[in-house]
């Protein structure tokens, strides 16, 4: 919180609380010494002058808004992930399920953006796209650390971000450390299944494909039906966050089908090939490739 929130917000107990409806008559507050406290709070005065459309046509807003949107769910999503990451590091398992439950929900929001351009045919996005030039949600930053957060890593897709330091740097930093699915598995050696010391030191810049070992922690776990099971709620909640995150990937698809067809992508990429292929990488996948031997 900067100084300037921290002077403006003033906490109020709920006995000023209650004095101050009494003073009112019930009715709301309409004046203020200073910034209106709810301004002051979510910053909606500079939210909303962020918004800086590159055409006259009016369709552009929608697609930069909810392009602003999915960043900050993107970001909201990481949070959660990260919070999660530390309680899983220190064997806290019960309180990694609440943050994991929120990063859900959060991907939920973020799949419902994708209402706002349903909108949108090839006509509409081809009357502002050239002014968009070479930029694309492929470049968003944000994104790669949250794909880097769920155990989907390829350095490669950083170097747009080279002369752009502070990025990359992050992102760089982001590809060094452990996933969320990572302690996942470290947690489970914890715990004492056999995992085999390979998968713990593995190199944590590369993507990983199912391993035996995890796949039979996995359904040994959800053979338990014990009420104390919180291995089998981690693997709940894991699951609907693969499910979002991967229902989110595929309405990627379907908006690219419906704005642009098979054309090639604004950066550069092949487009709808390349997303339907980066469909194929899979999030947690000893969660899934386990369920065959349920």
């Amino acid at each position: 919180m900067t100084v300037e929130q921290t002077t403006a917000v003033r906490p109020v107990t709920p006995q000023e609380r209650a004095a101050r409806a009494a003073r009112n008559g019930g009715e709301p507050t309409l004046e203020f010494a200073d910034r209106v406290p709810y301004d002051a709070y979510v910053r909606a005065s500079t939210l909303h002058r962020l918004q800086e459309p590159l055409s006259d046509d009016p369709g552009e807003m929608s697609f930069l808004m909810v392009s602003q949107i999915m960043e900050l769910y993107f970001g909201l999503t990481c949070h959660e992930l990260r919070h999660a990451k530390r309680e899983l590091r220190e064997d806290r398992i019960w309180e990694a399920l609440p943050p994991l439950r929120r990063a859900a929900l959060h991907l939920e929001g973020l799949n419902a953006a994708w209402h706002g351009l349903r909108w949108m045919s090839p006509a509409d996005f081809n009357r502002f796209r050239d002014r968009l030039g070479e930029g694309s949600g492929f470049q968003s930053a944000m994104y790669r650390q949250l794909e880097f957060l769920l155990g989907l890593r390829d350095r490669a897709l950083i170097r747009p971000f080279r002369r752009h330091t502070e990025v990359y740097d992050e992102l760089t930093a982001a590809l060094a450390t452990p996933s969320l699915w990572d302690e996942v598995v470290a947690l489970l050696a914890r715990q004492g299944f056999d995992v085999p010391d390979e998968l713990l030191s593995r190199d944590v810049n590369a993507e990983h494909e199912a391993h035996p070992a995890i796949e039979a922690a996995w359904v040994r776990i959800y053979g338990d039906n014990g009420p104390d099971n919180h291995l089998r709620l981690l693997g709940d909640a894991l699951t609907e966050i693969a499910e979002e995150f991967g229902d989110w990937r595929w309405n990627h698809v379907k908006a690219v089908q419906r704005t642009m067809g098979a054309k090639v992508g604004s950066g550069g990429s092949a487009g709808l090939a390349w997303l339907q292929r980066s469909m194929a990488r899979v999030v947690f996948p000893e969660l899934w490739s386990a369920r065959t031997a349920m």
